[in-house]
């Protein structure tokens, strides 16, 4: 369960406190009920506000340990008691390179407490899917849509076909978006191939879709391939389909 909560990017049922901002502990108190306060000085100065603006309070949860003491350093992202992060708020918070390191460490943590060992190249490929898709705050002149979540390769060849018809003045006119982390069922659900999105979950609404917009497969990966009965685009198969593309 807790393998899957990770990988599907739920939130648990009571999170660990997240920092929002780099700074000090300057105080832990407890309150009636007995919640305890942080409370983190942020590194951000302003000299037109006294400190107390600069002051963030955490209410922590009688279940929870604080993890940090009086004089600690931290930064965003860094937790602040014990229990597991939500992932989104750490991504948001923090950065993509302290989600990884989260989750290969709460991943090998699971393996561990059974006495099984779990190469870290395969947490890796899991955690690479889960940041393959890109949310568009600004479309350009791509055939994006504002608040589209697409792959990355996507992204980047649509850039790339705006960069060749503009030339210099191309940086304007690309799309612009953010990394986005996601569970694995919804970007199997994003994938750019609608047969494999349809033969995984909500196949009425994946269908539905892509009918009313004209999706057109491409047959690239092993899933739509075997779909429809076709020899999957690798080994053999991959080889006999490049030899083709060079004869053309």
């Amino acid at each position: 369960p807790r393998v899957e909560e990770i990988f599907e990017r739920r939130i648990p049922k009571n999170p660990a406190v997240i920092s929002e901002t780099d700074g000090e502990v300057i105080s832990i108190t407890a309150k009636e009920g007995k919640e305890k306060v942080i409370k983190v000085l942020s590194d951000i100065k302003d000299n037109s506000i006294d400190n107390k603006k600069n002051e963030i309070e955490y209410l922590v949860a009688f279940y929870r340990t604080p993890t940090v003491k009086v004089g600690d350093k931290v930064k965003k992202g860094d937790l602040l008691t014990d229990g597991s992060a939500d992932i989104a708020s750490m991504f948001k918070f923090g950065n993509k390179e302290l989600v990884e390191k989260y989750i290969i460490r709460e991943i090998n943590k699971v393996y561990e407490l059974q006495s099984a060992s779990i190469s870290r190249k395969h947490t890796e490929i899991i955690i690479r899917q889960m940041f393959s898709r890109r949310k568009i705050k600004d479309a350009g002149d791509t055939n994006f849509s504002i608040g589209d979540i697409v792959e990355n390769t996507a992204f980047i060849e649509e850039n790339a076909r705006i960069e060749e018809l503009h030339g210099k003045d191309a940086e304007n006119k690309q799309a612009k978006a953010e990394i986005v982390v996601l569970g694995i069922t919804e970007v199997s659900l994003r994938t750019k191939s609608w047969l494999s999105a349809a033969s995984f979950q909500n196949t009425n609404r994946v269908l539905i879709e892509n009918a009313i917009k004209g999706g057109v497969d491409s047959l690239r990966g092993l899933k739509e391939n075997v779909i429809i009965g076709r020899l999957i685009p690798a080994g053999t198969g991959f080889k006999k389909k490049a030899e083709t593309v060079e004869e053309k």
